[in-house]
């Protein structure tokens, strides 16, 4: 993870380690920012989702004493609306460099869609 100083406010770039431990340990509030679709097709299971197309910071609450960590398919939509968080007067918040293609990439389990059925289905999960 690093930081950046956004107008004299934190935005930290996690990276799939660091959010893939946070959310085992129950730390964070992780919001999917994609299309309704893309979420539907493939997701990080546990993600909440939240269109950036829709994104009013005024209507999403606090995380209280859990860390908000928003994330895209590529890091640019949630670092957009990590921004508008911060503007919203929000001191601190994180989102996933990279996005959901470098936790698929780092073989991070997420629920996928079985093409011949249409039913979801758990990915990179280890058994055991």
């Amino acid at each position: 993870m690093h930081s950046e100083d956004v107008n004299g406010k934190v935005l930290e770039h996690w990276n799939c380690d660091d959010l893939q431990a946070a959310m085992a340990a129950g730390e964070v509030v992780t919001i999917d920012v994609r299309t309704p679709q893309e979420y539907m097709f493939e997701h990080i299971k546990g993600a909440l989702l939240l269109p950036l197309s829709g994104f009013d910071p005024a209507f999403l609450p606090e995380g209280g004493d859990k860390r908000l960590v928003f994330h895209c398919g590529s890091g640019v939509r949630s670092r957009k609306v990590a921004e508008a968080w911060l503007a919203a007067g929000h001191d601190r918040v994180a989102h996933l460099e990279g996005g959901f293609a470098a936790w698929k990439a780092a073989l991070k389990p997420y629920v996928g869609t079985d093409m011949a059925t249409g039913a979801p289905v758990p990915v990179n999960v280890k058994a055991g």
